[in-house]
């Protein structure tokens, strides 16, 4: 495997993954698209293994969007039965990492039994913290921003709203702004993944589709990231005495 380091100041603290690509990998198969599904979950699991081991703090999986919704109904059922099944089946694995779930979307719309299986998972492993990770599902940046507005309509009115108060209002209020934004499968957009806190995340494209994904392309990825100058609008410092 690539090697990283594990220096505080440069391995990235929140990692968002789109994993994009698990259809694609199952139809060049000639196998149904939820096939693709289930190898990614596998997939999933070996990465955020890998994240914790690097040192990763947060990884935040786009698991289910706001959009996804108008694939099939059998797709929709799938994945659904997926979430609720592996949930509860994976604690061994979220104990024996040190993990806690949160969940980041609207959870109104999902069938009761994920959500319950979610409030479920997330009390279950509140008192784990090597690392947090959050499972987005029927989640989409600007619904969510829409949802933490309405919960600030009456700061609006007195002009007193700063961006501490936004990020308070989001479903996950202790989730720090993403260091690095992975997308698999070859687009190259972030398809209405964590808006706000991908404000300055570094953005990493793979050709390769999700249940391809390696670790060793990923600890890739984060020794790339560590060469990366992030400068949040400053200038260099060589710049300036120029």
């Amino acid at each position: 495997m690539a090697a990283i380091t594990t220096d505080d100041k440069v391995v990235p603290i929140h990692v968002g993954i789109i994993m994009d690509g698990n259809g694609r990998w199952a139809q060049k198969r000639k196998l149904p698209r939820t096939a693709g599904h289930k190898e990614g979950l596998e997939v999933a699991k070996r990465i955020v293994s890998c994240a914790a081991d690097a040192g990763v703090k947060y990884v935040t999986l786009y698991t289910f969007s706001t959009e996804n919704w108008k694939r099939t109904e059998e797709e929709v059922g799938f994945l659904m039965g997926l979430v609720t099944r592996h949930l509860r089946a994976e604690y061994k694995f979220y104990k024996q990492h040190g993990i806690r779930i949160r969940h980041l979307g609207d959870t109104s719309r999902l069938p009761p039994e994920v959500q319950r299986e979610m409030t479920l998972a997330e009390t279950e492993t509140a008192h784990l913290n090597r690392m947090t990770v959050v499972l987005a599902i029927n989640y989409g940046g600007r619904d969510e921003l829409l949802r933490a507005m309405k919960k600030l309509t009456p700061k609006f009115a007195s002009g007193n709203v700063r961006e501490e108060d936004v990020s308070a209002a989001f479903d996950v209020p202790e989730l720090p702004d993403a260091d690095i934004i992975i997308r698999t499968g070859g687009e190259k957009r972030l398809s209405n993944f964590l808006l706000w806190q991908s404000a300055y995340s570094e953005l990493f494209f793979s050709d390769t589709l999700w249940p391809d994904y390696t670790q060793d392309e990923f600890l890739t990825t984060l020794s790339d990231f560590q060469q990366r100058n992030r400068r949040y609008g400053d200038v260099e410092r060589e710049e300036e005495e120029q």
